[in-house]
Formats: structure tokens, C-alpha cells, sequence
């Protein structure tokens, strides 16, 4: 089977990323153009298999379906309550709402400790695009069925992630 059989969409997914990604810009107007493909082309969960749409009862699943020196595109399948830590990232970050609803905490230093800043439900069909420094978050699935996120990260991420930093700090309301 072919990755076009295997994975219906991605063959023009990584095309038009790399038309967009292949110029030299700020990161954050790459993260934007990343956005605007995502928009215009609308990847649907048939990017995963069946089991991989499951997800699992451990915690939220990454499934990595390309890497490549100038970005890697990441589907994450996140069963009810499941959760990230607070985390910022290393490299600019473009994701879209597949399927169900993603609650997205943003947050903020002020002085030694974490602030919330806002939180941002974010229902399928929802793009988003963001750059270093300013994307300290925790992403969750708030809902009670399965959401399913498509990542696309400005980065090789065949042999790790794009996550900076974990916060271990208590997130504390302004």
C-alpha cells in the first residue's frame, strides 16, 4: 500500500507545507502560512487508522505521519479528561481540531509564578497558529468523546518533541 492508500490527503498535506515552509521568514508568519494549508485543505481523522483513532486509556497518543528537516506533522488522539502538563515549545506550531473539542489553557509568567491568562475552546474545524515565546499552555480534552488534533511543528521531531519546558509551577488566576 502507498502512503496516499495509507493515509488519505497527507501526499498534498506535505507538499503544500513544504511550498510554505521551504522560504526563510519569522516563525510565527510560517506558523500562519502552515495554518492557511490546514484551512484550505481540511485533513479529516482518515489521516489515522481505526486503532489509531482509539487513542488509549494510558494518555493522549502522538502519532508522527512525516518529519522532515523543516517540519513534522504529529496527529494526537485525546480520550475524555486526558491532559498535557503545562509546557511551552522550542519551535513554532500549527494545529487544527480534527474531531471533538480541545480546551486550551494559555498562561503567562508574572514574576516567579504562573498565571492564567485565558482558556479557549477550540471545536473541530478549529485552526490555530503560535510561536516561541509567547505559548506557555495545557492542552485537554474536555469533552466526553474523542478529540483528535493534527499538528504540524517547525521542526524534525522524528526522535523526540517540540516541547521547551515543562511548568511544574501552580497555576494561579489573575
Amino acid at each position: 500500500m502507498t502512503v496516499s492508500t495509507l493515509r488519505p490527503g497527507l501526499p498534498e498535506l506535505i507538499k503544500r507545507l513544504s511550498q510554505c515552509t521551504g522560504r526563510p521568514s519569522e516563525p510565527l508568519v510560517t506558523a500562519q502560512a502552515a495554518a492557511t494549508v490546514l484551512t484550505e485543505l481540511r485533513p479529516t481523522p482518515r489521516l489515522l487508522t481505526a486503532a489509531e483513532r482509539a487513542g488509549s486509556p494510558e494518555g493522549y497518543t502522538r502519532t508522527t505521519l512525516h518529519a522532515e528537516s523543516a517540519f513534522s506533522i504529529v496527529a494526537l488522539v485525546w480520550r475524555p479528561g486526558q491532559l498535557t502538563e503545562i509546557h511551552d515549545h522550542l519551535v513554532w506550531c500549527t494545529f487544527l481540531v480534527l474531531q471533538g473539542t480541545e480546551t486550551e489553557t494559555i498562561f503567562d509568567i508574572d514574576g516567579d509564578r504562573l498565571v492564567r491568562k485565558a482558556q479557549r475552546q477550540r471545536p473541530a474545524g478549529s485552526v490555530s497558529g503560535v510561536a516561541p515565546p509567547d505559548d506557555i499552555h495545557q492542552v485537554h480534552n474536555a469533552g466526553d468523546s474523542i478529540a483528535i488534533t493534527l499538528h504540524v511543528y517547525g521542526a524534525d521531531l522524528s526522535k523526540g518533541t517540540s516541547v521547551r519546558r515543562n511548568y511544574r509551577m501552580r497555576a494561579t488566576s489573575r
